[in-house]
């Protein structure tokens, strides 16, 4: 591999860069971007390489193995555009920013599908030559809604899926089938306002700020382990609805730095929590 990014979590010991860094330069490798972290409450390290160089991927990983605490976990990735899956209901602000993106080549990443519960984004879609499943939702349960869902992913190559205002709540059998590899935008500056109508419950609340929240998905609603937020502020003079079209450019936003930080293998899952080297 000769742009390469590898990323390591382990147990935290003395000399743990020194050996990492000794190690890739007795490959004759070369550093060009390097980022760690020490988690001192739980007494973890993590560490982001980015290297030139060619080398035989499977000695150089036995030996970092070798040098490294019992526990690490090691990956070793090239640069490389992601295969992505968006996933959509109705609304089109999140979908239409990520395909100009992704057409422009402004994020890390191939949009390989869209796959959809209504119709009524086919057409955009189909602006950017990218395939759009229709899976409706109408007299199936979730869980065979699902397997319709899965019938389709099957037949795709992708890294990740993204929730880009799919607005069904996906079952944890669907979610364990991808860890940490679902993303999703969320209409509020989490954990405030979870679940359905978060600008009517901020109205309701009478908050001054409004904002996003990008995060994994896990099996609890809205509170996998957050990538990105933003917020912006607002006023009393402010509906709901206004609210919701004023947080729309937000969303996008929030989603697309998100996106950004995964796809260049910026992010470490820790627990419930996420490291970021940005």
């Amino acid at each position: 591999m000769e742009n390469s990014i590898l990323l390591i979590d382990c147990p935290d010991e003395k000399g743990l860069i020194f050996k990492i860094t000794g190690l890739l330069y007795k490959n004759h490798l070369n550093i060009i971007e390097n980022s760690e972290f020490v988690d001192k409450n739980r007494g973890w390290f993590f560490m982001r390489t980015q290297f030139t160089g060619f080398f035989p991927e499977k000695p150089l990983l036995e030996e970092l193995r070798e040098i490294l605490p019992t526990g690490a976990t090691i990956k070793l990735t090239q640069k490389e555009r992601k295969k992505v899956v968006l996933m959509v209901t109705k609304e089109h602000h999140c979908l239409s920013d990520l395909l100009v993106r992704n057409y422009f080549n402004d994020l890390n990443m191939s949009v390989e599908a869209v796959i959809s519960n209504y119709m009524i984004l086919d057409k955009l879609a189909s602006k950017f030559d990218i395939p759009f499943y229709y899976v409706s939702h109408e007299n199936r349960s979730r869980e065979d809604h699902e397997k319709y869902i899965h019938q389709v992913l099957s037949e795709l190559d992708f890294h990740y899926i993204v929730l880009a205002k799919y607005m069904r709540i996906l079952s944890p059998d669907f979610i364990a089938k991808y860890p940490n590899k679902i993303i999703n935008i969320h209409h509020s500056f989490l954990p405030a306002f979870v679940g359905a109508s978060p600008y009517a419950q901020a109205f309701e609340r009478g908050v001054k700020i409004i904002g996003a929240t990008a995060h994994f998905v896990n099996e609890d609603l809205d509170q996998g382990p957050i990538i990105a937020q933003n917020v912006l502020p607002v006023a009393h003079s402010h509906s709901a609805a206004d609210m919701a079209l004023a947080g729309k450019d937000v969303e996008k936003i929030v989603l697309a730095k998100a996106l950004k930080l995964v796809f260049e293998e910026r992010v470490f899952v820790s627990g419930n929590k996420t490291v970021i080297f940005d």
